[in-house]
């Protein structure tokens, strides 16, 4: 190590600088956004995709599902590259896919298009959805950490709201998802790419954010690692952090690879892999995006029109972010534990009663699934508090614990395959929906999701470990 180059990179700060802290946070957050953007955009658009492209009922549960294969691959390759090229370079790969993916949804002239735009989209939505909290996690300070990893929650359930407002107000002006707009295309493609936008903001916003200083002292490059570390938290709280990294990984300082996620004694994967694996299967199992991807669907299922279930997904967004807030709040002062509990309670008992009031749907004299008032009310009511509880908890927390929990030599691999559990997991809950929708009903597919919520309460009591106010070179593996 160059001491004079040390020296002069720790002497450029003299105090922590918690406006540029929040600010990098935020940028990186975006990649919540439009991960949440990207997410959401496709749940107005299914009539389209029926009338464009002429796909059976299987079809659209591909086309919709395509793009979380994508996520997990995406998920997967970027914590590795994170760990080669680093974080922001990841993210800003990310910011490409996104815009590419934008524009080519939007003008797909076949299935196979619109599939391969999907998938694209995957890759970005995969590699921000695991490096954006990653990265907050390893340049925030620990007492304030979790708030601000939270905001990526909100980032994401911003992106979703959006993506339903901009759906809903694009199917009104043009008279339905299939209607024609502007420039003489379908409403529906415009909703793709509306992401365009936000896309641009992302890609130029991270060009001025640094790289992440845990990134560069793992890759040797401490004098990068000190400059950035002194902008961030003043020199001498710098000279501290540079020393407690270095000592985290100085009995095994090498490349980062997937065998770190090994037990060297016993040669077994490290407990808290599995952790890190159920927190993010778990996390899907419960079947939050069947709501996300679906609503529309759904809502029309039990006798809403298309405007009016456009219009519940909007109000479900807003709640949704209200309860982030809550999280926001609270994930600093109670922990994370905690919140994922209460969480899996409350998810628990909401779709127990959602089920119950699908169990007792009857048939409109077209053969369609019907509620009562009573039932229709039930079911609209515990579906918005079930959002509420999985955006107060599981969430933003998922997504915090995995960027925080995984020691500093093996965050990018943790990541990778923590990551690709989520996606993959999401990817069989989307594609399974429409299948039980037709074999056991809804009433079946949420009690499902009703059983993995209470099978989430012994996993987080038994298994799941505190993170909250501990430094990442705390974390043990």
């Amino acid at each position: 190590m160059n001491s004079v180059l040390l020296e002069s990179a720790l002497g450029t700060r003299h105090a922590e600088n918690t406006r540029l802290i929040v600010q990098i946070s935020c940028v990186a957050t975006l990649g919540g956004f439009l991960f949440g953007f990207d997410s959401g955009v496709i749940n107005g658009t299914v009539d389209g995709l029926k009338q464009a492209f002429h796909s059976s009922s299987a079809a659209i549960g591909f086309e919709v599902a395509s793009m979380l294969l994508g996520c997990a691959l995406g998920a997967f390759f970027a914590g590795r590259v994170a760990d080669y090229w680093g974080r922001r370079s990841v993210l800003i790969i990310s910011a490409l896919l996104f815009l590419l993916s934008a524009l080519g949804a939007g003008a797909a002239a076949g299935a196979a298009w619109f599939v391969a735009a999907r998938i694209t989209g995957g890759f970005a939505v995969g590699a921000a959805s695991v490096i954006a909290p990653a990265y907050i996690a390893e340049v925030a300070p620990a007492r304030y950490r979790g708030r601000l990893a939270t905001v990526q929650q909100i980032a994401i359930i911003s992106g979703l709201f959006c993506a339903f407002l901009s759906n809903y107000l694009l199917a009104r002006a043009a008279g339905a998802s299939t209607g024609t707009l502007w420039l003489g295309q379908d409403a529906w493609r415009w909703m793709f790419w509306m992401q365009a936008l936000p896309s641009s903001l992302f890609l130029v916003s991270l060009l001025f954010i640094p790289e992440s200083p845990r990134f560069l002292v793992v890759r040797k490059r401490d004098v990068e690692a000190a400059a950035v570390l002194a902008r961030l938290y003043g020199e001498a709280e710098a000279r501290t952090k540079l020393v407690e990294i270095g000592a985290s990984l100085a009995q095994d300082r090498h490349r980062p690879r997937l065998s770190d996620l090994l037990d060297k004694a016993s040669g077994k994967i490290r407990p808290i892999v599995w952790v890190g694996v159920g927190l993010a299967a778990f996390q899907q199992l419960v079947g939050i995006n069947v709501v996300f991807y679906y609503g529309a669907v759904l809502w029309q299922a039990v006798g809403f029109s298309e405007s009016d279930a456009l219009l519940i997904n909007v109000i479900s967004g807003a709640l949704s972010i209200g309860a982030c807030l809550i999280a926001v709040l609270l994930i600093d002062k109670v922990g994370r534990k905690p919140l994922l509990w209460i969480g899996s309670v409350g998810m628990a008992i909401t779709l127990s009663l959602v089920t119950f009031a699908f169990a007792r749907a009857g048939l409109d004299a077209g053969g369609k699934l019907a509620l009562s008032p009573a039932m229709g009310t039930l079911a609209l009511v515990a579906a918005n508090v079930y959002v509420a509880f999985f955006n107060m908890s599981w969430g933003p927390v998922m997504w915090v614990m995995l960027g925080e929990m995984f020691p500093n030599q093996i965050r990018g691999s943790g990541l990778a395959v923590a990551g690709a559990a989520q996606w993959t997991s999401n990817f069989a809950i989307t594609v399974t929906f429409p299948i039980l929708l037709a074999s056991i009903g809804l009433a079946g597919a949420y009690g499902l999701y009703a059983a993995a919520a209470a099978v989430s309460i012994v996993f987080v009591l038994r298994c799941v470990h505190e993170t909250r106010g501990k430094e990442l070179e705390q974390m043990e593996g």
